[in-house]
């Protein structure tokens, strides 16, 4: 209803928080559970929006099913490689990007079980033979809102991106600590170093949220996190983990929109504001005469250029496109 009505409306991208995850796929071995995510990728894409795959693997023990827990060495191997090359098969042309490894800077369970350090690196190879079509990423958290773990991610992006196993995109989750204010120069700092360490490899901030009670003071922090990771050169995207208060993990104070109508908060109000108006290239021109080219610069995103005659819309003539770094030339024909 109104949930859907509102991603419809505001995002150009989504992700399913728990729904591809292999505990949720297959919680008991051999009982598989995906039409129901399946359907929701299909429904979503219907709606124009694409769509990041999240995860493939989890290396953090606690969030590894039991029944996995069990298997040790080849059994292991070849049902984790099994996994791997059912969900990407599964999903075939539905998703954009694929998080391989989950938080493997916080438990690398996998390796240390097949005593095998580079077992991370295979997981990438695995999952780009399966389907060489989405872009691989690691992601982590504390790399970027927080600096705990910058450095060794940096070396982690610095590796996967030596060895040349697939590695497409870095994962920065960005859950800012409750009731702090974000730094932008620690954040710029903190980008700096990771877009360093894997030159050329594009940062995506993929589960962003802002904490604070006081939406006024929330509203502050999501436009400062946003001014932080939208201006820096290497940041490609930027997800939002939630913004419903009645389905977001942060509740309330995390929240863009709260309550059964879906009632804007002082946060959501800021953050539109800046996506739908001060971050949104809108521009009209006019045509005089055939063979007429125009040049617009614009902000990085998800275009539509309509074409009107009289002020009526002529049908058949809009064109979508996305603008990124390098230029992009439209041609219509009238």
């Amino acid at each position: 209803g109104k949930y859907r009505d509102f991603i419809h409306q505001h995002f150009n991208w989504a992700v399913l928080a728990n729904s591809l995850k292999w505990p949720s796929i297959e919680h008991h071995q051999g009982q598989l559970h995906y039409q129901d995510a399946l359907d929701v990728i299909h429904m979503i894409k219907n709606h124009g929006l694409k769509v990041r795959g999240h995860n493939l693997v989890w290396s953090v023990e606690k969030n590894v099913q039991p029944w996995v827990r069990d298997l040790r060495g080849d059994t292991l191997r070849n049902t984790v490689k099994n996994h791997i090359h059912f969900m990407m098969n599964i999903t075939r042309g539905l998703l954009e990007h694929w998080d391989v490894n989950n938080e493997n800077l916080h438990g690398q369970w996998y390796q240390d079980t097949l005593h095998d350090p580079d077992y991370d690196l295979e997981l990438f190879r695995i999952a780009r033979s399966s389907d060489p079509n989405p872009t691989l990423f690691l992601n982590d958290y504390a790399v970027v809102a927080k600096g705990d773990k910058t450095k060794d991610y940096a070396q982690q992006a610095q590796r996967f991106k030596a060895a040349n196993v697939g590695l497409g995109g870095i994962g920065v989750q960005c859950h800012f600590p409750v009731e702090q204010e974000p730094d932008p120069y620690a954040v710029k700092q903190r980008l700096d170093t990771l877009a360093a360490a894997a030159a050329g490899v594009p940062i995506w901030v993929t589960e962003l949220d802002a904490v604070a009670a006081d939406e006024d003071k929330r509203a502050n922090y999501y436009e400062i996190a946003l001014r932080s990771l939208y201006g820096h050169p290497a940041v490609e995207g930027i997800m939002f983990w939630g913004f419903w208060d009645q389905v977001t993990w942060r509740h309330e104070p995390g929240s863009l929109v709260r309550g059964d109508n879906m009632e804007m908060t002082a946060a959501g109000r800021r953050v539109l504001d800046l996506l739908e108006n001060e971050w949104t290239t809108d521009e009209t021109h006019m045509l005089t005469h055939g063979d007429q080219s125009l040049t617009v610069r614009g902000f990085h995103g998800d275009y539509e250029v309509h074409v009107r005659n009289k002020g009526q819309l002529l049908s058949g003539k809009t064109q979508r496109f996305t603008l990124a770094k390098q230029d992009k030339t439209v041609h219509i024909s009238l």
